[in-house]
C-alpha cells in the first residue's frame, strides 16, 4: 500500500532494549491443523521449528514489513528465530496510478520475489508482521500465487514472546528456488479485477461486492486516505458492518489481545445483520486490498471457495469517472446515486 499505511518499520533514534537470549532447546508438541489453517498459535510455530509436526520439514518463516530489511524496526530490534524479512512491495505495485492502483504485482514478478526466498509451492511458509492487514496482503498474495500452505502467527511477535519464546537480531536470507513449481498465479480465481466486479454487479445477483470499511467511508464523508481526494462507494456494494474501526484500524475482526477471530465469531459478532450471506459469491474490498484480505483468509481458512479480493478496492474505482456510485446508506432514502467524476473532491482525510 502506499507510505502511509507503514506500521512497526522505520529507524529509531534511541537503541532498543536487547531482545531475549534464544531459548535452549524444547520440545514443544502442539496439535496439528489442516492445511487450509491460516492463524495459528505461537506453540504450534514453535513445535513446527522443534520438529514435531509431519511434513513441515521445508519452511520458511518471515515477519512481513513494508520497505528495506535495514528500515524495520520491529524486525531489527528483535524477531522470530531464523525468520527471514519479506516486503509488502514482493506481492503488490506500490506506485499508485491509473494503471499500477496498488495491486498485486504481475504473476511473473511475484513469483521472482518467492524463488528468491526459496519458496515454492510445496514450502511451509509462516508469516507474522506489525500491521495484521500487511501481513494478510501478504498470505493472500502467496496463496493467490499457489503456495499451498500459508499460516500467520496469530498475535504476531506479541504473541510469541508472551508465550515465553525467545527472539534474535541476526539478518537471514532464505535460499534461492529455482522452479515453483505450478504456474503462476495458480489461484486466479481468488483475485476480481474492477471489470469483473463491475460486470457482476450488473447481471450476478448472487454476486456480492462487500466493503471492509470504515462507517464513516462506507457512508461517504471521508475517503479515509490523505491521497483519495472523492469519498463513496461502487454502486451495489454492500456493507460487512464495520470491522474496520478507520483504514488502519482491524478491531473488529480481532479479538482484545490482538489474534483474529475465526468465522463462528464473525459470524456473530460482525456479521449479524449484513445483505449477504455465505451463499453468495462473495469479492472483499478496501481501500486498496489490505483489510479485505483479513474478511478473504478467514472464509478461505473455513473451507470456503466462493470468495476473493476485488484488488483495486475504491482506489481504483475513483480513478475512472464513468464508473457508478453511492454515497450514503443504500438502504436509506438520502443515499445517492451518482458517478466518480461528479463527486466532490474534498473528502481526503486530514
Amino acid at each position: 500500500m502506499a507510505a502511509t499505511m507503514i506500521v512497526g518499520c522505520g529507524s529509531k533514534e534511541e537503541k532498543a532494549e536487547e531482545p531475549a537470549a534464544k531459548e535452549e532447546t524444547s520440545d514443544v508438541q502442539a496439535e496439528s491443523v489442516e492445511q487450509r489453517t491460516v492463524y495459528v498459535t505461537p506453540d504450534w510455530v514453535k513445535s513446527v521449528q522443534d520438529g514435531n509436526q509431519e511434513d513441515y520439514e521445508d519452511y520458511v518463516i518471515a515477519e512481513v514489513g513494508y520497505g528495506d530489511v535495514k528500515d524495520c524496526a520491529s524486525y531489527n530490534e528483535g524477531h522470530v528465530s531464523g525468520a527471514i524479512y519479506v516486503d509488502n512491495c514482493e506481492v503488490e505495485d506500490a506506485i499508485g496510478d491509473v494503471e499500477s492502483p496498488y495491486n498485486l504485482l504481475p504473476a511473473a514478478d511475484i513469483e521472482k520475489y518467492l524463488l528468491g526466498h526459496g519458496i515454492t509451492k510445496d514450502t511451509k511458509v509462516i508469516l507474522y508482521g506489525a500491521d495484521v492487514s500487511g501481513t494478510a496482503r501478504q498470505a493472500f498474495g502467496y496463496i493467490y500465487a499457489g503456495v499451498e500452505d500459508v499460516k500467520i502467527l496469530n498475535g504476531g511477535i506479541e504473541a510469541w514472546k508472551a508465550a515465553g519464546y525467545g527472539v534474535e537480531t541476526d539478518v537471514n536470507e532464505g535460499e534461492e528456488a529455482k522452479d515453483f513449481g505450478v504456474k503462476v498465479p495458480a489461484h486466479p480465481e481468488y483475485w476480481t479485477s474492477m471489470e469483473e466486479a463491475k460486470d457482476r454487479l450488473a447481471n450476478d445477483d448472487n454476486f456480492k461486492l462487500v466493503s471492509v470499511r470504515s462507517e464513516e467511508e462506507w457512508l461517504g464523508k471521508t475517503s479515509g486516505y490523505n491521497y483519495m481526494d472523492k469519498a463513496g462507494e461502487p454502486e451495489g456494494a454492500v456493507w460487512d458492518g464495520g470491522g474496520p474501526l478507520d483504514p488502519y484500524d482491524m478491531s473488529g475482526y480481532m479479538h482484545d489481545d490482538g489474534t483474529i477471530k475465526n468465522l463462528d465469531e464473525i459470524k456473530t459478532d460482525l456479521w449479524r445483520d449484513v445483505d449477504f450471506t455465505l451463499d453468495n459469491d462473495l469479492a472483499f474490498y478496501c481501500g486498496t486490498g489490505w483489510r479485505a484480505c483479513i474478511p478473504f483468509l478467514i472464509c478461505y481458512e473455513a473451507g470456503y471457495d466462493n470468495v476473493s479480493v476485488y484488488d483495486g478496492g475504491w482506489y481504483e474505482w475513483m480513478l475512472h469517472d464513468e464508473n457508478p456510485v453511492q454515497v450514503g446508506d443504500p438502504a436509506s432514502d438520502d443515499c445517492e446515486y451518482t458517478t466518480v467524476g461528479e463527486l466532490p473532491t474534498d473528502k481526503a482525510a486530514k
